[in-house]
């Protein structure tokens, strides 16, 4: 199987090709690229790109054209360092919602086997080691896992308390001098979200927009945030993506979404789905990113799965491979950042 990881350099310089000029024919290729090969190799190559499903032709003979896949497009290694080098309005985006993004994901191998293989192999270091624990340890460090959550998750969101301050307002419900009382209930809020879902753990097994609404409400409890679906037109700092700003286009993104999900069977597949999606679509004012993170949790446990605490997660690296997502619908550094979090998660709590 051919990886992008592991991408020879002409067949990465072929892709950076196609993505920059679109559908183009073997001769284009020959001339306009910087590829010094053979019409053999070039012809084998562009075999060994459409099995892989990152490219697909078009027409017969002469007349054939190669352009990207959206396979492609959607898991194409992005360097979050290089992409920002150019501010919010140099970046050439998709501006609006993608509304064939669902056609695009649905069968889509988001991990390629060797992702598939290493999320694997997490879940089953989880499950050997939690044989080995009595209830009350594994509930201690579920509860060590739900502080780290509710702090890393509200930290992305701009939340100053620090983990010793969220622990002591968790535990003990104290607050942190100099700090605001939203900020402490934001942090309430995960917790109470988390609790609920640990304490009811197939809530999430088949996921609904009802559902979707109620951990809202759970995670914007007292923040003077309308809980409903949004009816007007939202912003995003740091970038030009519009998301859907109609009702009833929300509503149906959101069952979308649900559907999916639903009809998806790998479980981190899910659960990935789920957290960039929910994301995606921003369906309510405020309070979108952590919906998508407990939600996406949700889905784990209802499973039986690790739950990921996000807690080594920097919240530039986190926002900026969302931006990421937002503009160019890619999963590339998204799913990096997934996969590292289910590994420190299994590996630092069980």
């Amino acid at each position: 199987m051919y990886i992008l990881s592991r991408m020879k350099k002409n067949l990465r310089h072929l892709l950076d090709f196609f993505l920059k000029n679109g559908a183009v024919s073997r001769q284009e290729i020959s001339d306009k690229s910087d590829l010094v090969i053979s019409p053999a190799t070039l012809k084998r190559y562009l075999s060994e790109l459409q099995n892989d499903g990152l490219i697909q032709s078009e027409g017969k003979g002469k007349a054939t054209v190669y352009k990207t896949t959206p396979h492609l497009e959607l898991t194409y290694p992005i360097d979050l360092n290089s992409y920002f080098l150019l501010e919010q309005d140099e970046r050439k985006i998709r501006n609006q919602f993608d509304l064939e993004i669902f056609s695009k994901l649905k069968g889509l191998p988001i991990f390629s086997r060797d992702e598939e293989r290493k999320l694997k192999g997490i879940h089953d270091k989880f499950l050997l080691r939690i044989n080995d624990f009595r209830q009350e340890e594994y509930q201690i460090e579920m509860e060590r896992l739900a502080i780290d959550l509710s702090w890393k998750s509200s930290q992305i969101e701009g939340n100053t308390y620090s983990l010793l301050e969220t622990e002591l307002l968790l535990k003990e419900k104290k607050t942190a001098k100099g700090k605001t009382k939203d900020e402490a209930t934001m942090l309430l809020n995960h917790k109470e979200a988390i609790d609920f879902v640990v304490a009811n753990s197939d809530y999430a097994s088949q996921l609904s927009v009802k559902i979707i609404e109620e951990l809202h409400s759970i995670l914007t409890k007292d923040l003077g945030i309308n809980r409903n679906i949004r009816r007007r037109k939202v912003g995003i700092t740091g970038t030009n993506y519009n998301p859907l700003d109609n009702e009833f286009q929300i509503r149906e993104a959101l069952e979308n979404t649900c559907q999916l999900v639903n009809q998806t069977s790998g479980i981190y597949q899910k659960c990935f789905l789920t957290l960039v999606l929910i994301s995606y679509i921003q369906p309510f004012l405020d309070g979108n990113k952590r919906t998508a993170r407990i939600l996406s949790n949700a889905i784990l446990i209802a499973y039986g799965y690790c739950p990921l605490s996000f807690r080594t997660v920097d919240p530039l690296d986190y926002k900026k491979a969302m931006l990421v997502f937002y503009e160019r619908t890619n999963l590339h550094p998204m799913k990096g950042l997934f996969i590292n979090q289910a590994e420190f998660a299994v590996n630092t709590y069980f």
